[in-house]
């Protein structure tokens, strides 16, 4: 059977994640494959929304880490063709059904998409932190959460259905027998509209979202580098191993005391308004 699977049921496009003994994970098979059932969605004249959902006790667990760790490669293999869904060139409204876990990359997947109904026993994480040298520190923002919550999700913790549906991450929290069904209720209830309202009101609220500050993401891309990158690596292995793991932190213990910030950036940038950080 194929890693993704896809179905049409009139206008609605349903993509199933079917890797459940690997709890969905992401493989560079998988990502190969919704990049391009994503891509057939976004070319077809016939298909106006996308249903996307997992099968097993898990939406997606995000990262393969045993492929990464046989390819030495953190973060895993990424297919040259483009994912409609992942760059934001997807013109159509996509539901998530989340059945189980999403976590990390699986959650980053849920993220993009435009309405969310849950199970209520998914779990939700944005893994960063535990993986990188830098915690998801967007993705509360985008999704305009109070800074605390914000802060929560870029260390870590764990989310549930309910807590997300209650400070307003997702749309509906039902019952298993209930997911897809309400997710083709949703559906079809788009499918009511005027294509031309449809169409406008998806490119509308996805420009209404907000972004993170041009000198903030030059911060994050710094702050990513500063660390032992091994620490990538071990994480990933102690993971695999079922292990508590062994952190350098940093190659030179001095840098401890030295992280960058936006300060220390301003004396390497100059910045300007209209065009944001400058060399």
């Amino acid at each position: 059977m194929a890693v993704v699977e896809t179905e049409r049921h009139g206008q609605i496009f349903v993509v199933r994640i079917n890797r459940p003994e690997r709890l969905n994970a992401l493989g560079f098979e998988v990502r190969s494959l919704l990049a391009d059932a994503w891509s057939e969605f976004r070319e077809s004249k016939d298909l106006e929304v996308g249903v996307f959902t997992g099968t097993g006790r898990a939406f997606c667990a995000g990262e393969d880490m045993k492929e990464s760790l046989e390819n030495s490669q953190p973060g895993g293999r990424r297919p040259d063709r483009e994912d409609p869904l992942m760059s934001g060139a997807l013109e159509k409204p996509v539901i998530a059904a989340v059945n189980g876990y999403a976590m990390g990359g699986g959650f980053q997947l849920v993220e993009k998409t435009d309405l969310r109904v849950a199970v209520h026993e998914a779990i939700f994480e944005m893994s960063e932190a535990k993986r990188w040298l830098l915690g998801g520190y967007n993705h509360g923002h985008v999704a305009s959460m109070p800074h605390p919550i914000a802060t929560e999700m870029a260390f870590a913790f764990r989310f549930t259905a309910q807590r997300f549906y209650e400070i307003g991450w997702i749309n509906r929290v039902v019952d298993s027998e209930n997911l897809l069904p309400t997710a083709f209720e949703m559906a079809e209830h788009l499918l009511t509209l005027p294509p031309a309202s449809r169409v406008n009101t998806v490119a509308m609220m996805r420009e209404m979202r907000p972004r993170v500050a041009p000198e903030l993401e030059q911060l994050a891309s710094v702050l990513n580098d500063h660390g032992a990158k091994s620490d990538l690596m071990e994480s990933r292995q102690a993971f695999a191993e079922k292990r508590t793991p062994n952190w350098k932190g940093w190659d030179d213990p001095e840098d401890r005391y030295r992280t960058p910030t936006l300060a220390s950036l301003n004396t390497e940038y100059r910045i300007l308004p209209e065009y944001g950080m400058m060399s």
